[in-house]
């Protein structure tokens, strides 16, 4: 039996992790640019990594939502492709995950 509070909690401190950085980002981003044409490349440069970042903390942001939301209905740690129990080995290291091993295998 799987103990779903500490999984809970786990992909709670995650997400809260992941909101802080998530601001730091859009803070950055949002900061007043150089006049300089030299340095603005340079910003821009790290403006696009910002942005890559940002969007793959929003994509894991929605990963653990819809994991909180299995677990409010009673269906975390099952498979949502094959319907199998996902092991406590996988979820210990991918909370969010909503595939097994094999299914994640096939999908990638």
């Amino acid at each position: 039996m799987l103990d779903k509070s500490t999984y809970r909690e786990a992909l709670m401190q995650r997400l809260k992790m992941l909101d802080g950085r998530l601001h730091a980002i859009e803070t950055e981003l949002d900061a007043p640019k150089s006049r300089d044409w030299e340095e603005r490349a340079v910003e821009r440069e790290g403006d696009e990594v910002l942005e890559r970042l940002g969007r793959t903390g929003e994509e894991e942001v929605a990963r653990i939502r819809a994991a909180l939301g299995r677990l409010r209905a009673g269906t975390f740690g099952i498979c949502t492709s094959c319907g199998e129990q996902i092991s406590a080995d996988r979820l210990d290291v991918l909370p969010e995950t909503p595939l097994c091993r094999a299914c994640a295998a096939q999908t990638s």
